[in-house]
């Protein structure tokens, strides 16, 4: 059974950076195409970045330009390099995997406040 276990989130002034990490076990990562998603207070959860197992990524308008993924098969991470946040980018990150079916981490909580 895949398991996906996030960290690196935390408080954060707005124009900070964080690096979330993704933890990846009980499969086989380099085939999974993995994912970062948001879910803010009172809202639905929205894709933030994707990243295949090839190593093609795609990006939400929002956070283009400031967010990278990335992944390090040899690891079994996925990572969310995030730039020049702003308040609005407050939520918890999640990291999914997905191949024949998608798996959730737990989440982990980012808030951007001064």
């Amino acid at each position: 059974q895949v398991q996906l276990v996030e960290s690196g989130g935390g408080l954060v002034q707005p124009g900070g950076s964080l690096r979330l990490s993704c933890e990846f076990s009980g499969s086989i990562f380099r085939i999974y195409n993995m994912g970062w998603y948001r879910q803010a207070p009172g809202k639905q959860r929205e894709l933030v970045a994707t990243i295949t197992s090839g190593g093609s990524t795609t990006y939400a308008d929002a956070v283009k330009g400031r967010f990278t993924i990335s992944r390090d098969n040899a690891k079994k991470t996925v990572y969310l390099q995030m730039n020049s946040l702003k308040p609005e980018d407050t939520a918890v990150y999640y990291c999914k995997a997905d191949s024949l079916r998608g798996f959730w981490g737990q989440g982990t909580q980012v808030t951007v406040s001064s």
